[in-house]
């Protein structure tokens, strides 16, 4: 089928005003007559359950996790991304799109990303009505701070972790359509496959995780909200419950599944240790604004440092490599995630990783500079014209603690090295996967009555994403532009009176859900879910990590195949389908994860470029910087589902066009 983005007529800034004009309404009085069902209760999902539930629609939400509460979104710490020009340092809608744009490397729909930006204002004002208590400044107006790969100073933050607080709003909404019984809550509920009617989404077959019976679930409309697949790598910032499975069952059904090869290094967290981690603790891109990241410049320092014979306050000014500053100074610190991440890997190859770890690798944060020059302002500003190195020092770290205070006490926790007095010490990680399922303007997937929200579809960033664009990203879909979509959708639905779950098409999904269940639990293996991702994990970072290339990625190809077939004879997985069992759940997962993975590696091989998160080691130019072919691969690449052997799903492409900005090289220099 032919790829319809369905995107809207008209001048840019004109496009969605003039669609919503457009669409068809459901009247007030007919909604309680249809059904939605939102998978996953994150930003996205509890945005889009409490919008729809206020607006009466009967609405059934699904989470895995015991309470609505612990989505990936709660570990975002930095902030969230408004163009409200706060700071009178010439932000525009305009300006947010474009930066949006030209991070993801001119690989993201122009109507889209200009939408998000649209919206953008209308999320910080429907927080802080929902009470979410960003920080202010001194005279009471929100404040705000620089992220990467921007020039502006857009980024709105919470006391505490800003994901944390916008989830609270957001559940505080659900909460409220729970008690009215509006929105019915499944808790420890697992989507394990969708069920199509005549070719439309009309329900799901979820898996209690507490009792392992399997349910029926019908809905006019189904939102898959169920956030992005970085846990494939097994070591990444993704809680373990993160997961791919309900994307994934809907692309077996029809969605096609849209660059899977863009997946986003998160430059600032801590490194890794030992090989038993499965999570990585994120910390806030933020503290890029305040800390400078170096290395020493000479290897012997470093290997001094990584042997325990020397302390990096011990190495002079004149002695450390601030490579950021060095090889991008409009940006410095300020660069996207994706030109961070590499310039790190690109130093701690060359050997001058500062970690103590196996690989050697980690990198400086250091916030002395800034405690000096904040120490000196404030001591200025107290009328203290002449202070002492002591008084500067202690003023310049009460303005950290200030700003960053629970970041510093969470590093201090878990590492034993307090930041204010030495660097910190970090290494990217895989954090945010920009591919997903591929949705047209009305984030519909291929299949109808299916949409898709937040990170989950593949996204408005393109090939990277601006750091704080997530949460604007999930909210924008939930609050703002599903409750129009879905609407016009479902206005044909007004008559079709309740879906039934005894039809065929039920029977045959649920069928298909239990004898995969039976079959992982009869099989006699002798190797945990856990041997098997964490292999799956080691090759798709050391082939489908922060760099790649025709060789890795063909043997990444080749060896997830074998993987597949080894896990499916040797997985052992205990207990029985009708009790809680994690491990069968686990089992499920992964079992998607390995499929996942061998598409990101051909989605990789077959895009013969580097842009953004997608860095093919033979595309860069002289400096080391990604090469695009915009000639060649100006396209959404979308993949459609052709059975069990992965390698021959067809790929569709969506061709770009750029018709409000001008396509250039990337440049932060």
């Amino acid at each position: 089928m032919a790829l319809d983005s369905k995107i809207p007529q008209g001048p840019i800034s004109d496009k969605w005003t003039d669609y919503k004009d457009h669409l068809k309404l459901v009247a007030p009085n007919n909604r309680p007559k249809i059904d939605i069902i939102v998978v996953g209760t994150g930003l996205a999902g509890a945005s889009a359950a409490a919008s729809f539930g206020e607006m009466g629609y009967n609405v059934k939400a699904f989470c895995f996790q015991d309470s609505p509460r612990r989505a990936h979104s709660i570990a975002a710490q930095g902030g969230i991304n408004a163009a409200k020009n706060y700071q009178n340092d010439g932000d525009s809608t305009f300006r947010l799109f474009y930066d949006t744009i030209k991070g993801g490397d001119y690989r993201a729909r122009e109507a889209n990303v200009h939408r998000l930006a649209e919206v953008s204002g209308n999320i910080i004002d429907q927080c802080v009505a929902q009470g979410v208590p960003f920080a202010r400044d001194y005279g009471g107006l929100l404040d705000n701070r620089s992220f990467g790969g921007t020039q502006v100073q857009r980024t709105f933050y919470a006391a505490g972790q800003t994901g944390q607080q916008l989830l609270l709003g957001a559940y505080s909404a659900l909460s409220r359509q729970i008690g009215l019984g509006r929105v019915q809550m499944f808790n420890r509920h697992e989507m394990l496959d969708l069920v199509k009617v005549d070719g439309k989404a009309r329900g799901i077959i979820a898996r209690n995780l507490v009792t392992g019976e399997l349910e029926r679930h019908s809905a006019h409309a189904v939102i898959i909200a169920s956030g992005g697949y970085g846990y494939v790598y097994f070591l990444s910032t993704n809680a373990m419950g993160s997961n791919v499975t309900a994307g994934w069952k809907v692309h077996k059904q029809g969605a096609y599944f849209a660059n899977p090869c863009y997946v986003q290094i998160h430059p600032t967290c801590i490194p890794v240790h030992g090989t038993n981690q499965s999570k990585l603790t994120l910390m806030s891109e933020s503290l890029r604004n305040s800390g400078r990241i170096w290395v020493p410049k000479k290897k012997e320092d470093a290997e001094a440092i990584r042997a325990g014979k020397l302390k990096p306050t011990q190495i002079a000014e004149e002695d450390r490599d601030y490579y950021l500053e060095r090889r991008y100074p409009a940006f410095g610190n300020l660069v996207p995630r994706d030109v961070a991440s590499r310039a790190a890997k690109e130093r701690c190859d060359a050997g001058f990783g500062i970690e103590a770890n196996d690989t050697n690798e980690g990198v400086y944060l250091d916030f002395s500079t800034e405690i000096q020059n904040k120490g000196k302002q404030a001591a200025y500003a107290k009328g203290n014209h002449h202070p002492t190195p002591e008084e500067i020092t202690a003023l310049g770290k009460q303005w950290l603690e200030e700003k960053y205070g629970n970041l510093f006490t969470m590093y201090q926790k878990i590492t034993d090295e307090n930041p204010y007095e030495t660097p910190m010490k970090i290494y990217p990680a895989v954090h945010y996967t920009m591919g997903g399922v591929w949705v047209d303007y009305n984030l519909q997937s291929t299949i109808p009555g299916c949409f898709v929200a937040g990170e989950a579809n593949f996204s408005d960033h393109g090939a990277n994403r601006l750091g704080a664009s997530a949460l604007m990203q999930g909210l924008a879909d939930g609050y703002f532009v599903l409750p129009y979509t879905v609407s016009d959708y479902l206005a044909d639905d007004i008559r079709t009176g309740k879906i039934s779950t005894t039809s065929p098409e039920f029977d045959e999904a649920e069928k298909r859900v239990k004898g995969t269940i039976d079959m992982f639990l009869n099989n006699n293996g002798t190797k945990t879910v856990d041997h098997f991702h964490k292999r799956l994990g080691l090759i798709m970072w050391n082939k489908v990590g922060m760099g790649r290339n025709e060789k890795g990625l063909n043997e990444a190809v080749a060896e997830i195949a074998q993987l597949k077939e080894e896990f499916y004879k040797e997985v052992y997985v205990p207990g029985s389908a009708d009790e809680l069992n994690p491990e069968l759940e686990k089992a499920l997962r992964v079992a998607d994860f390995i499929e996942l993975g061998q598409l990101m590696a051909m989605d990789g091989l077959q895009r013969k470029e580097s842009c953004g998160g997608h860095f093919r080691e033979e595309y860069q130019d002289a400096e080391g910087e990604t090469l695009r072919d915009d000639e060649n691969f100006k396209f959404v690449g979308a993949w459609e589902y052709k059975g069990d052997d992965i390698t021959k799903e067809e790929l569709h492409k969506e061709e770009l066009k750029y018709e409000f900005i001008k396509i250039a090289a990337r440049n932060y220099k």
